[in-house]
């Protein structure tokens, strides 16, 4: 229990530090930079973010392969970890070429005709195309460390590395230096962060070398559970900006603030629950055996009260004092903006958390395609409803349908029940669950 405790804490940790370290950081790096240079900061960092999500789409591939091979071979293992290694590094180069070879038509547009500036944003949006790569490779070895079971060796240099680079956006522009400057520095800490974490990996697996390659096994698995997993990764993305998106082409740049910072507000119900309850995967994903999935039932049921404790005392702080904290926050006129607002995100935000035990236990059995459906049709069902939502109801039309999303997510639920409680075994090479009448039939 102190183990799943201390991992439950380090994913917290790794979830709140730089967003609790951007609060801080925020006003002080504005004031400094100024208002250009802190926008072309804040856009780069989105590159970033973006583009390495997208590149590192096979990390829970990688974790759930991972830990099924903890008890079995040695080379299985490094099989693994090279494979894994090819894919992220081949994708991280792609989408970092393609970044590259954006940056300079985005300056332009960011820019306008202020050329200083415009050579500013070039090159932090080029630093910032460099480092996707690295963080590509950075989620190999956090995914692996995981795949132990080992949050706080996974996330340790990550957190320390991301918190130094947010210090360096308030110190560096005191000594009159600009956005590139703080984009460089960022990228030393992020290189010396990753080359730690690949000497740590090495000692952990006690490998010689970490270079990449294709093992066909191996890379069949991962292709075949992480497509689906980088689907989800880059759906993710675009169902959760494509509201904001949606309302600003509705609305205009006012209301649009006022959503976003609302759905701001509410984004940690979901990021606490998931990033907290993320140890579940890696240690079901071990577990699996050739046998019967009923020794996971307590392990689920004691997971889900905990995930609806955790989603319930979040909701309960937003309903209460949401509206003072908007205040707060974004002042007077964007609470009276975003006020009617608000509770509506709490409420689908938490539907949508209260899923999140049920998807990572169906993801370490095998079912990423159901879960992967399941989000793709939540997503689905908010722009269905928003269509004929936002045009009657405004910003709070488009807050409304994003509750239609939630109860989509909570459908997993369903097939879990049905694993969990009827007669099952679980494939020890592939780690899919087979109901035994489907068993004897075959």
């Amino acid at each position: 229990m102190r183990a799943h405790l201390s991992n439950a804490g380090y994913g917290v940790l790794d979830y709140v530090a730089y967003p609790a370290g951007m609060l801080f950081v925020a006003p002080i790096a504005l004031r400094n930079l100024g208002t250009a240079q802190y926008g072309v900061w804040m856009i780069a960092n989105a590159v970033l973010s973006i583009g390495s999500i997208v590149a590192s789409g096979f990390g829970d591939a990688n974790i759930r392969l991972m830990s099924m091979a903890r008890g079995g071979n040695h080379q299985a293992r490094l099989d693994a970890v090279h494979s894994t290694m090819g894919i992220h590094i081949a994708l991280g180069v792609t989408i970092a070429l393609i970044s590259w070879a954006l940056s300079p038509a985005a300056a332009v547009h960011i820019a306008l005709s202020n050329a200083a500036l415009r050579i500013e944003c070039l090159w932090s949006l080029r630093i910032a195309s460099l480092l996707i790569l690295a963080r590509a490779v950075e989620t190999v070895c956090v995914s692996t460390q995981r795949a132990f079971e080992r949050y706080g060796a996974a996330v340790r240099f990550s957190v320390m590395a991301r918190l130094l680079a947010l210090a360096t956006a308030a110190v560096l522009p005191l000594a009159k230096q600009g956005v590139v400057s703080v984009m460089i520095a960022t990228a030393l800490l992020i290189t010396e962060s990753l080359g730690m974490q690949l000497i740590q990996l090495k000692r952990l697996l006690g490998a010689h070398s970490l270079w990449p390659s294709f093992d066909r096994e191996a890379t069949h698995t991962l292709l075949g559970f992480g497509l689906f997993s980088w689907i989800q990764a880059v759906s993710g993305i675009l169902f959760g900006q494509v509201d904001r998106l949606i309302t600003g082409v509705y609305l205009g740049a006012t209301a649009v603030a006022s959503y976003a910072l609302c759905a701001q507000m509410a984004q940690p119900i979901y990021g606490i629950a998931a990033s907290g309850l993320h140890f579940l995967f890696p240690y079901v994903s071990a577990r699996v055996t050739e046998g019967t999935v009923k020794p996971l039932r307590r392990t689920v049921l004691v997971a889900f009260a905990a995930n609806s404790l955790l989603v319930g005392a979040c909701t309960a702080m937003l309903v209460a004092f949401g509206t003072r904290l908007l205040t707060l926050w974004g002042g007077p006129t964007i609470a009276r903006a975003g006020g009617s607002v608000l509770p509506f995100l709490v409420w689908s935000t938490a539907a949508q958390a209260l899923s999140v035990t049920g998807a990572y236990t169906m993801l370490a059995l095998g079912r990423v395609r159901l879960v992967t459906v399941l989000n793709l049709a939540g997503g689905v069902a908010m722009l269905l409803a928003a269509r004929w939502l936002l045009p009657k109801y405004g910003m709070q039309g488009m807050a409304m349908a994003r509750l239609f999303c939630g109860p989509v997510t909570l459908l997993v639920y369903i097939p879990l029940a049905a694993m969990l409680f009827r007669e099952t075994r679980v494939s020890s090479r592939t780690g899919a669950v087979v109901t035994v009448c489907e068993e004897i039939s075959q």
